[in-house]
């Protein structure tokens, strides 16, 4: 596995004191760019038997896309309807088309292209963000996304969430630690970005064990990373398994100190694109302070300030 050193980091990356992925988009398009989130009509190999049954412990019934499009829709009418509600609230013109529910390349490659192509053929559509599993980039996979990343860019976003076998296994994740790994082999020698997701407390991990996936990231040829709090939500085997044996959930003031510390552990050079989550409120369990996102993400900042906290300013990676 490739080591990335260090580098300096800036005074400012924009009005933040993180690398984050506002700041590289504003950067490329000159404007601030936005997510519309799809839904592909795609189920996931960790439900239909292939991997396993149920999926990751925590994931909704949605496949995490529980804000995506209309399934029932095409990926125009998603799309449309997408910038239709950002462009009630401010002037957009740049957008990110967003696969996220379930697993964005469990499908046949025919019908990718389809639901790829229709996406990026929108002139206002910049970049196309796929969210998948690692062990669901087969060779003609591969050989579409980097065809499509000669058009537009391409992002692939990886689950993660943990480095650690006994997590892992707890979650359901069903993949092992290789296939990640050559999975951002493939995808970066096609120069595809990559984007990892993981998962703060999740049960029994420990702050040392969460820094461990940190540090291995930072040594590990992705460009952006997702901080979620593990969210509990309604109807999910992870919220049966809270009621029964409640586990540890970290009040706001914990999670924003966590946060700190993590900005302070990853490279500079790493993209910043999720510091939080708003799971749907009606599915909402735990913790129900990660309803209202704003409010966490301005107590973040303002805590990031006066802690003076910034991104590569006491590297630890």
């Amino acid at each position: 596995m490739a080591e990335y050193i260090n580098t300096p980091a800036p005074r400012r990356w924009g009005e933040k004191r993180y690398h984050s992925m506002d700041y590289d988009l504003k950067l490329a398009y000159g404007e601030k760019v936005y997510k519309i989130i799809l839904n592909g009509r795609m189920t996931c190999p960790n439900r239909d038997g292939t991997v396993g049954k149920g999926g990751c412990i925590f994931c909704s019934p949605a496949g995490s896309g529980d804000f995506a499009g209309s399934a029932a829709l095409s990926i125009t009418e998603q799309l449309r309807q997408g910038k239709k509600a950002l462009l009630g609230k401010r002037p957009v013109h740049a957008y990110i088309a967003y696969f996220q529910a379930f697993t964005n390349t469990y499908a046949p490659v025919s019908y990718l292209e389809r639901i790829y192509m229709e996406a990026v053929r929108d002139p206002e559509v910049k970049i196309l963000s796929i969210a998948t599993r690692p062990d669901c980039l087969g060779e003609a996979v591969l050989e579409l996304l980097g065809r499509i990343n000669r058009i537009k860019p391409v992002w692939i976003e990886l689950g993660l969430q943990t480095i650690h076998p006994a997590t892992a296994a707890y979650i359901r994740r069903g993949y092992g630690l290789p296939v990640f790994e050559q999975a951002v082999k493939d995808l970066r020698r096609l120069g595809i970005t990559v984007i990892v997701h993981t998962i703060l407390y999740l049960p029994g991990e420990t702050e040392p064990q969460m820094f461990e996936t940190l540090d291995y990231l930072n040594r590990t040829d992705v460009q952006g990373i997702k901080l979620q709090l593990l969210h509990i939500l309604k109807g999910t085997d992870l919220a049966a398994e809270y009621e029964t044996h409640p586990f540890f959930v970290p009040s706001m003031q914990e999670y924003i100190a966590m946060l700190g510390k993590c900005i302070l552990r990853l490279r500079p050079g790493m993209a910043i694109h999720r510091l939080t989550g708003d799971g749907p409120r009606e599915l909402l369990e735990a913790p129900l302070w990660t309803s209202n996102k704003r409010t966490v993400l301005n107590m973040l900042h303002r805590y990031l300030k006066a802690e003076d906290i910034w991104q590569g300013k006491e590297f630890h990676g």
